[in-house]
């Protein structure tokens, strides 16, 4: 039985559920005598007859009718292997999931989206990880099931949907001196003392990369790790810090005012990044659905 592929699996359980040849291959949509031909290997792979003569029509073997039941049992179970995921009753799923994310969306958005899923799904458990890195090897490992923030460079084989469009602002504690003048120039904006969220050494981005264009260089006085942190500082000194537009609606910003930054910086597409194979997996799918309409109700 060495040759007997899932084809001749479905051709056999049509055989023996409809004992005629031409049924069968009506069944299946094929030719008469491409089932002809199927049987005769059947029968080679079975050692069998299977379906034998009896008067104008046939009849199952003894041996036929006996793995009839388990042949069809056996196909249905092949066939819902191999199908498209069906959807699911999904107050039932009992499921945990990762997101990667920065701190700054875990303050924003967490209780809202954490909301959304106990209301729609009480058996789903959310799990936010830091987002230290960009790597996608943890998509790719199922470390993560969800990387939100700006798309990594080599994300090419993953799939992404944008949450939103950002860009950045400035910031700077209420009363500061920056705000006396009815205009700020980028050469005023480069020489006060900022903080800035880096987690790396080389911390130069597209506002250094701005002002560079024009001659200027940003004295940056404090790197901190997330952008949370920057909006503390900012409320409690007189260093001034740049922060996505989005993190506005933190309840920090109280204490801050913000302002349009006096050099042309391009925005950034916060999205939502998955691995291929979760492509299809109807519970990873309702999740990044309720995502996105959480980003978008809350935006």
């Amino acid at each position: 039985m060495s040759d007997l592929d899932l084809n001749l699996l479905v051709a056999l359980d049509a055989l023996l559920r409809e004992q005629s040849v031409s049924a069968a291959a009506r069944r299946l949509g094929l030719s008469t005598s491409a089932m002809s031909r199927t049987l005769s290997r059947l029968r080679t792979a079975l050692g069998d007859p299977i379906l034998v003569p009896a008067g104008r029509g046939m009849v199952a073997t003894p041996h036929a009718l006996a793995i009839g039941a388990e042949v069809h049992l056996l196909k249905e179970a092949v066939q819902a292997v191999l199908s498209p995921p069906s959807t699911v009753e999904i107050r039932e799923v009992r499921r945990h999931f990762t997101i990667r994310a920065n701190e700054a969306f875990v303050l924003l958005y967490a209780a809202g989206l954490s909301a959304a899923v106990t209301n729609a799904a009480p058996g789903i458990r959310l799990r936010f990880a830091p987002r230290s890195d960009k790597d996608v090897q943890a998509l790719r490992d199922a470390a993560i099931d969800l990387d939100i923030g700006v798309l990594p460079r080599d994300s090419g084989e993953l799939r992404c949907q944008t949450l939103f469009e950002d860009r950045y602002v400035g910031l700077a504690r209420v009363g500061h001196p920056i705000f006396d003048a009815d205009r700020l120039t980028a050469e005023r904006y480069a020489a006060w003392g900022h903080v800035l969220f880096s987690m790396h050494e080389d911390f130069a981005g597209p506002i250094d990369r701005a002002l560079a264009e024009l001659g200027h260089v940003r004295d940056v006085r404090l790197i901190v790790p997330s952008f949370p942190a920057v909006i503390a500082v900012a409320a409690a000194s007189d260093l001034i810090g740049s922060i996505p537009k989005s993190y506005c609606k933190s309840a920090a910003i109280s204490h801050i005012k913000t302002f349009d930054l006096p050099v042309a910086v391009p925005g950034f597409n916060i999205v939502q990044a998955w691995h291929p194979r979760m492509d299809a997996d109807p519970v990873h799918r309702w999740l990044r659905a309720l995502i996105f309409e959480t980003f978008h109700s809350m935006n």
